[in-house]
């Protein structure tokens, strides 16, 4: 459904999550990845983040792009109370931050960047999550059996946390899982 017309399309996600999304658009796309400092200015409101970080993402590969590609970049924020909360570097962080959310409504935050060398669209999807009291033994469970070390907000929606935890959602279930792929699949539509 959706016509490159001769474009192609380069997702800059080593996230496998992000590549199953964009695979069930039915894209042909390749993997092209880029180390990009992920800071922010601390004055920044944290509902613009992701936007931001996608398109800086992006802009990382200007001048490195052929005529003929479009960059894809994607970048998920989980917002507590006003406050990211960002990949936790250990175990410690990681239940520091799902006990934090134990109980609570939270946002997450996700920012898509399409790029190529003569166009340019920033597009923020948001959800919100509400998650039920989650017990320290389940806490514990899920991050010595799926170490959620790579995930913002210490989980991630599709994995065991989510199944037990999650128990509404309002919003996009892929906006949360890190790709709003409705968003996506307009965008390139409209290319």
């Amino acid at each position: 459904m959706i016509n490159l017309k001769g474009n192609q399309l380069i997702l800059a996600s080593k996230s496998p999550r992000r590549q199953e999304l964009l695979k069930g658009l039915c894209v042909d796309f390749e993997v092209r990845t880029k180390e990009t400092p992920e800071d922010f200015p601390e004055t920044m409101s944290a509902s613009k983040v992701s936007a931001f970080l996608s398109e800086k993402k992006a802009k990382a590969f200007l001048g490195e792009l052929a005529d003929d590609e479009i960059v894809l970049t994607s970048d998920t924020v989980v917002i507590l109370e006003g406050k990211i909360l960002g990949k936790p570097e250990n175990a410690e962080e990681a239940r520091k931050m799902l006990t934090d959310l134990s109980a609570k409504q939270h946002k997450v935050s996700t920012g898509i960047t399409l790029l190529s060398n003569t166009k340019s669209i920033t597009l923020q999807d948001e959800a919100s999550v509400f998650f039920k009291p989650l017990s320290q033994e389940e806490i514990d469970f899920y991050i010595d059996n799926f170490r959620p070390f790579d995930k913002a907000g210490a989980y991630g929606i599709q994995e065991w946390i989510g199944y037990i935890g999650v128990k509404r959602l309002e919003g996009s279930f892929y906006t949360v899982m890190g790709l709003p792929v409705h968003l996506v699949y307009q965008a390139l539509k409209d290319w």
